[in-house]
């Protein structure tokens, strides 16, 4: 009789990717959203479901579509676009808090499964970790613990599922990236998120209070920001009420500097206004009528984090 721990027969492999199928099956719903686009969602704990942020339309009218089939309604918990996680709350059912594995051991070449319901039923992808990288920050500024790249095609309606290591472990939330590229939400970062949500209904972020935008320096002027730079961000508008306009930051200033680091891009103002950013006080550099100033600013909260 063959041993179970060695039988690599593709019989055997079949059965075991479909029990991984079965095992986690009654944890996944079907998230119906305003416009009904369907997306799937991981039951977290009793009554709560973890799901794709950016695949929820909108915060309410929200419908899922239970194991049994039954449809209940569900309300939006709290979503941080950052990590790309929603937390849904509905109705309880008798079930074990879900088991996240850490994903510290997974390597380029392990196989994942990735499971999803659709309004027909339960749905999944095989494939391969394509990518395993460190920490890295999303476009939106969040930072995940992991970059984690699947090779397998995802269906849009499987995103929000669970991503899922050989022994049926959960090891994170599939997502779709630029190009349909399939990402994997970490187990890290979920757990770190998560609870966040379910206290707060949100995640911090920071504020400035400012409208930028990129504009190319002079370049009698250039090397104030740095030759290799010669770029900063003008400032476009103003809060009345926030930190910049407080610190003394006016409308057509050119912010070159975070502290000691350059900027020329939104984006990495963005990724620098991160949770931890809040109460912070930084000392932005400027060019203000060609003169090159600098101002501290105390980092606010975002009074509405999903902008």
């Amino acid at each position: 009789m063959p041993n179970p721990s060695t039988d690599l027969s593709l019989d055997a492999i079949s059965d075991r990717v479909a029990n991984l199928c079965d095992g986690i099956a009654p944890r996944l719903v079907t998230v119906h959203g305003l416009r009904r686009r369907s997306s799937t969602g991981i039951i977290w704990r009793p009554g709560l479901v973890l799901t794709a942020e950016e695949a929820l339309e909108a915060d309410e009218d929200i419908l899922i579509t239970r194991p049994d089939g039954n449809q209940v309604r569900a309300r939006l918990v709290g979503r941080d676009p950052s990590t790309d996680i929603a937390l849904l709350r509905t109705e309880e059912q008798p079930i074990a808090d879900v088991p996240f594995r850490e994903t510290s051991g997974l390597r380029v070449g392990h196989l994942v499964l990735a499971a999803g319901r659709q309004p027909e039923g339960a749905c999944a992808a095989f494939g391969i970790v394509a990518l395993a990288g460190g920490p890295w920050r999303s476009l939106r500024g969040g930072h995940i613990d992991r970059r984690l790249h699947l090779d397998l095609k995802l269906d849009a309606r499987s995103e929000g599922g669970a991503a899922l290591d050989i022994n049926g472990q959960i090891i994170g939330m599939t997502v779709l990236g630029p190009g349909g590229r399939v990402l994997v939400i970490p187990s890290e970062t979920i757990e770190r998120v998560a609870p966040q949500l379910l206290a707060h209904g949100r995640i911090a972020r920071g504020y400035l209070g400012l409208g930028l935008q990129p504009v190319r320096i002079d370049q009698t002027i250039a090397n104030v920001a740095g030759p290799a730079e010669p770029k900063g961000l003008i400032v476009i508008s103003v809060d009345p009420n926030g930190p910049g306009q407080k610190a003394g930051i006016k409308q057509g200033d050119i912010l070159i500097r975070w502290n000691a680091a350059s900027l020329h891009s939104v984006r990495r103002v963005h990724t620098l206004l991160g949770p931890e950013s809040v109460g912070e006080s930084i000392t932005i550099g400027m060019l203000r009528a060609g003169n090159q100033i600098s101002l501290t600013v105390e980092i606010a909260e975002r009074s509405n984090p999903q902008e």
